[in-house]
């Protein structure tokens, strides 16, 4: 079972009704041209390259949409050029804004893998049916994902692995859990 990073951080914003999605974060201007170094948010970098627009969102919440007039790579990082700050100064302004795209626009995940912002507030369930509790966080580990379930005021830790998730249901919001000797205690 594996999760994709690029809602880490769980930064999230509505546009209107559709929810902005983090991929990244501007880190410091590049060059002459005002190019932004950008610090991926997501477990797949090469996304960037087909990017067009993007919705960027400062440290204190102010949003701006962004033509993004260019795109190039030094290995994995991104370095995107930003219509209206084609200058080393302009650009500078930037730094340590996230660079969010809408929800439709996130790179489909192969079967059996999920955004975090997928997750979080999915209600938990028995394999019998019984309401366990809801995701309320998520957190990486070495080996493999670790499903924070708040099941009333207690907080129960399930791993993100074959044997203890065995359905979500992403359009109903709901997840599947295989009760395993000693996971609610």
């Amino acid at each position: 079972m594996k999760t994709d990073s690029a809602a880490k951080t769980q930064f999230r914003i509505r546009e209107h009704t559709r929810m902005l999605i983090t991929i990244g974060k501007a880190v410091k201007p590049f060059g002459v041209r005002g190019e932004m170094k950008i610090e991926p948010m997501t477990d797949s970098p090469g996304r960037f390259k087909d990017l067009t627009r993007v919705h960027l969102v400062s440290p204190k919440g102010k949003e701006i949409v962004c033509i993004v007039k260019s795109v190039r790579y030094a290995g994995e990082v991104p370095f995107l050029l930003f219509d209206g700050f084609d200058s080393p100064e302009k650009a500078r302004a930037l730094n340590g804004w996230l660079v969010k795209v809408p929800e439709e626009d996130t790179v489909p995940l192969p079967e059996g893998q999920y955004y975090w912002y997928e997750l979080i507030g999915m209600e938990v369930f028995s394999e019998s049916g019984e309401k366990l509790g809801t995701i309320v966080d998520i957190f990486e580990t070495g080996s493999n994902d670790v499903y924070v379930m708040k099941r009333g005021s207690k907080e129960v830790y399930l791993p993100a692995i074959k044997e203890v998730i065995k359905q979500v249901d992403r359009k109903e919001r709901q997840m599947i859990i295989h009760l395993m000797d000693g996971l609610m205690e």
